[in-house]
């Protein structure tokens, strides 16, 4: 049986008896100025504007059952694949009472690393996912795997003997081994006061590090000392200033957001460029010169940061203004690149580098939690997110892996690094970003009442008096 769009095709192969009367243009290539002579349809007997384009992505608007089913493909995949499962060593049998946790305990092995920064942001979005649905599972998904890591990690602390599975929650040696994980802990301890209470000292440990032993530049920005002598990663924003924020709320304390909006700014002053309005990969302090490269994911690090600052800064912070208003011109930058298929490239400014999905993720959410927060305009913006959760539901598969991930990338001071780097469905920095655009889809899709309007995606206020999406229509209040 056709779909809608393959009986629309079908009508204009069929209307378009002459090929110049009715050609769709290449990509990137000039619509033909005149139809062929004796065309059958012409401007007076045909709503040219109506016929379906040949997209290459889907065009249009998601319903909430769409994009739900596709998060929960990505679920259920990640359920089976990234157990919350420990059992003695040599043997299947599950462990659940975690009071009998000894040196013979095992973390059972899946195909994602349950302690990893990526899995931070997995956790971040089922949480995010289960607000907004209110569907107990993804909620669950995130608490279960907490309260087992910090079990194991509590054994380890009082036996003396680290498990291998929890190695980094005993002792941190990067921002990539605490931050992400330590936020989206935070989050899930202010789901509930028992919550807080098993995993506060836990949080303590990752904050100390983050605060006190990391490497810093001379004025405290967060730093590397690769792949050269302070270098700063656009990347370690994420990795350290949303734990920093997520503790200011947990605890009141003003300090940690005067950290993060220290750090956002230090970056900013160094990695900014405003021409473009997007972020360098990387700075090195001793270089006059400084290796311009706009990674999509990097950029993406940078642009989550600043939603996830913004969603706990208090308004009266002094810092308040300048984050809103970087985080504005951040994403006036990234929606000038976005594709005609509706991904972001793997170099955002190169069109020539491949689309990449995580970054097309990661924007996608920025864009929606924007508008759904007010930070960002519904007319100029909606259309964008829409446009690029499309595109990333041509990369969840049946199985509900997520394609078309670039996998881990360090920094580079040549073109070639990044647009070779590998894609993979086992990259696990794909999972956690989709299912943050997808759950702030849904909740874009409440806020609002996305349609087409001649044929064009339009986002209005559920106030303003709209007709049949899919018509041409006037707007009312």
């Amino acid at each position: 049986m056709k779909t809608t769009k393959q009986f629309l095709l079908s009508v204009a192969v069929v209307l378009c008896l002459v090929p110049a009367a009715c050609t769709q243009p290449e990509s990137g290539a000039a619509a033909p100025a005149e139809a062929g002579a004796g065309a059958r349809i012409n401007d007076s007997n045909t709503a040219l504007h109506a016929l379906a384009s040949d997209y290459k992505v889907p065009y249009g608007v998601s319903s909430d059952s769409a994009i739900l089913a596709v998060l929960d493909r990505i679920y259920t995949y990640l359920d089976a694949n990234s157990p919350a499962v420990i059992t003695a060593r040599n043997s299947e049998e599950e462990i659940t009472d975690y009071s009998k946790i000894d040196d013979n305990t095992v973390l059972k092995a899946g195909a994602f690393r349950l302690t990893s920064y990526e899995w931070g942001v997995t956790y971040a979005g089922m949480l995010n996912l289960g607000d907004v649905t209110g569907i107990a599972k993804y909620t669950d998904y995130t608490v279960k795997r907490y309260k087992l890591l910090n079990a194991l990690a509590n054994y380890s602390r009082q036996s003396g003997k680290v498990n291998n599975g929890v190695r980094t929650f005993i002792s941190q040696g990067a921002l990539d081994d605490c931050g992400s994980i330590c936020a989206a802990m935070i989050k899930t301890a202010r789901l509930d006061p028992a919550n807080e209470q098993a995993l506060r000292p836990q949080i303590e440990v990752f904050i100390d590090y983050i605060m006190n032993k990391e490497l810093r530049l001379a004025d405290g920005t967060f730093s590397r000392n690769r792949p050269q002598t302070n270098s700063l990663w656009l990347d370690d924003m994420f990795m350290g200033i949303p734990a920093v924020a997520q503790m200011g709320k947990l605890t009141g304390d003003r300090k940690y957001f005067d950290e993060a909006v220290k750090q956002i700014r230090q970056f900013t002053e160094r990695m900014f460029v405003p021409e473009k309005g997007l972020y360098m990969h990387g700075w090195i302090e001793s270089s006059p010169i400084h290796p311009v490269f706009h990674w999509g994911r990097a950029n993406g690090w940078a642009i989550l940061t600043m939603a996830e600052v913004l969603d706990v800064l208090p308004e009266d912070h002094p810092g308040y203004p300048f984050v809103l208003e970087q985080f504005r011109k951040h994403i006036k930058g990234i929606v000038s690149y976005q594709s005609s298929e509706g991904f972001w490239h793997q170099l955002l400014d190169r069109s020539d580098s491949y689309l990449e999905t995580s970054c097309t993720a990661i924007f996608t959410y920025c864009i929606a939690r924007g508008i759904n927060k007010g930070w960002l305009e519904h007319i100029a913006f909606g259309p964008a997110a829409q446009l690029g959760w499309n595109a990333i539901t041509t990369k969840v598969n049946e199985q509900g892996q997520v394609e078309g991930t670039c996998v881990g990338t360090g920094m580079a001071f040549d073109p070639a690094f990044y647009y070779y780097r590998l894609v993979s469905p086992m990259a696990a920095h794909g999972y956690g970003p989709v299912l943050l655009a997808g759950s702030e889809m849904l909740r874009l899709n409440r806020n609002f009442t996305p349609k087409l309007n001649d044929s064009a995606v339009q986002y209005y206020r559920p106030d303003e008096r709209t007709g049949r999406s899919g018509g041409i229509f006037s707007v009312t209040k």
